[in-house]
């Protein structure tokens, strides 16, 4: 079941939730089938990658790459993309050096995904795993991160290539 948390209401200071997610962020979610409960994206992800046997590689070499990948995201793509988002969307021109700095963040995120994506069809090999679940949302806002998708051939292949997915149009 689907729980929203308005975040502009404060919902995620809540006392339930924050039983759920010590750390007052969304996405949490709770298990009542195993009496578990997750905060942090990465995490999340990986669990119920586990959990149901999708998404992630079980060949050693493949399933730690995946894990870097999802790593990279949650480390890199994730905090750099999103004060990118923060400078160069919602606060534009309030902070010219913020501004330049996120953009470049931006544009050198992108560039080691194109590499990345160079080599393989997908950003960890040539399965699709939970580090294109994790990667491709935040590509999807290249517009926030004035970038220009086209200057990043492979990492444009990929975005529409996701895009055309059935679960992903849902």
């Amino acid at each position: 079941k689907v729980f929203p948390i308005n975040i502009m209401k404060n919902e995620q200071l809540n006392e339930n939730f924050l039983k759920i997610s010590p750390n007052n962020k969304i996405p949490a979610i709770l298990d009542n089938e195993n009496n578990i409960s997750m905060m942090e994206s990465g995490a999340i992800i990986l669990y119920l990658a586990e959990k149901y046997k999708k998404f992630l590689p079980t060949a050693f070499d493949y399933r730690f790459k995946c894990i870097e990948w999802l790593n990279f995201q949650t480390a890199t793509q994730g905090p750099m993309l999103g004060q990118a988002h923060h400078f160069l969307k919602f606060n534009k021109g309030k902070s010219e050096y913020s501004g330049e700095r996120y953009h470049k963040e931006a544009e050198r995120v992108y560039k080691v995904m194109d590499t990345q994506l160079k080599k393989s069809k997908y950003i960890a090999g040539d399965d699709y795993t939970i580090a294109d679940i994790a990667a491709w949302p935040w590509v999807a806002r290249f517009e926030w991160h004035h970038i220009n998708i086209k200057k990043y051939k492979y990492i444009a292949d990929w975005y529409t290539n996701i895009s055309n997915r059935e679960a992903v149009q849902k």
